[in-house]
């Protein structure tokens, strides 16, 4: 895998990126007229080394940071940690607590994480009075990781009420096993559960692989490579994934909320829109919504939401993200599955890592470095 000495600089210092390789923005920063939003970055809070953030109960957001502590913002400020697992989990490569979500009526909270051996590790807690109950605690879904790279790692609940977990093809630098493409394996795939159903989840009978015996029930789409962040518009349910590219490009992945599944993104035959090392576009390939190379300064697109919040008019319906290293604020203008625009929203937000999305639809922007800043209007 190319690796360029600044990227190598930054991998030693924060050891998260680990082999992601070289990513920029388009060259072509707007395909159809008109101005970008004008936004200002406020930083809220400092958090060690954050890394998800999700909305909690009562106007809150719940921050996971890397080692393993989550903690609460709220209009005081990020408060001490709620939760403690840094005994239990591992930070080489890009391993950690990586991900938390809640279920939509705040009753339980859902960590994903490596544990000390590297496994992808969901672990579910129940809340009661907006506190987390930890004697509840009991682990959903494990998944063994033959590296300590390209782990995933994010976890959302759907529009539907089920859980959707993204987990990468398991590291080693261009899908060495093919896991992308293979339905028998949970790597390289967005899976969808439902934790309340049985015992310790059960699969949504309308999952796209249901009954196929040589697919994996739980997988909701494919073809992927590292989907470190994915979200859904809170307006629609459309699904938007930032997948991590290998060695050219970084892509944008779409799906309307009226989609049934099975969606293949390409990885590894492809890389975006094109061929990966003499790879074959697969018949039912998906192509990104979006995607940029890598001749500038990026790394590793970072996927973010669409915006929903009411403070920037000029924003609203737009997709926000951002890239690894870039650390620059871009947003697509997104309809019926094309960009009609894009836009560089002029902020930086350092090594952007994550974005988080307020219950009041606001977003945060998260750096590894610690800063965690609200999108604000200029």
């Amino acid at each position: 895998m190319k690796v360029r000495t600044r990227i190598s600089a930054i991998i030693g210092t924060l050891g998260l990126v680990g082999t992601l390789a070289l990513a920029t923005a388009s060259a072509d920063e707007s395909r159809a007229p008109g101005d970008a939003a004008q936004v200002v970055l406020t930083e809220v809070a400092r958090a060690e080394n954050p890394t998800a953030g999700a909305a909690g109960p009562k106007d809150t957001v719940w921050i996971a940071e890397r080692a393993g502590t989550v903690r609460i913002l709220d209009g005081d400020g990020l408060g001490e940690p709620v939760l403690d697992i840094s005994d239990e989990t591992t930070t080489d490569g890009e391993r950690g607590l990586l991900g938390l979500a809640f279920d939509q009526d705040f009753a339980h909270l859902y960590l994903s994480y490596t544990d000390l051996q590297g496994t992808s590790t969901v672990d579910e807690f129940a809340v009661q009075d907006d506190t987390v109950q930890q004697d509840t605690r009991r682990t959903v879904l494990t998944q063994e990781q033959p590296e300590s790279n390209h782990n995933g790692g994010d976890i959302k609940f759907g529009p539907d009420g089920h859980l959707y977990i993204a987990f990468g093809d398991g590291g080693g630098g261009g899908d060495p096993e093919g896991n992308g493409q293979k339905l028998d394996t949970l790597l390289g795939k967005l899976l969808r559960i439902d934790p309340q159903g049985g015992d310790p989840y059960a699969i949504p009978e309308d999952n796209p692989f249901v009954g196929d015996p040589n697919a994996k029930g739980e997988i909701w789409a494919y073809g992927l490579r590292n989907p470190w962040r994915f979200s859904f518009d809170s307006a629609t349910g459309d699904l938007i994934i930032g997948d991590v590219g290998q060695s050219d490009w970084e892509e944008i992945d779409w799906a309307p909320a009226s989609s049934a599944g099975g969606e293949n993104y390409g990885w590894s035959q492809m890389e975006g829109t094109h061929p990966f090392r003499g790879g074959t576009e697969p018949a039912n390939h998906v192509p990104p919504v979006h995607e940029y190379d890598r001749t500038g300064l990026g790394c590793s697109v970072t996927g973010g939401y669409v915006y929903r919040g009411e403070a920037i008019a000029d924003l609203e319906g737009q997709y926000v993200y951002s890239d690894y290293c870039d650390g620059t604020l871009r947003s697509l203008e997104i309809e019926n599955g094309e960009v009609t625009a894009e836009h560089d929203l002029g902020v930086n937000g350092g090594e952007v890592v994550s974005f988080a999305q307020g219950g009041d639809g606001e977003l945060y922007v998260l750096a590894i470095g610690g800063t965690v800043s609200r999108v604000d209007p200029a």
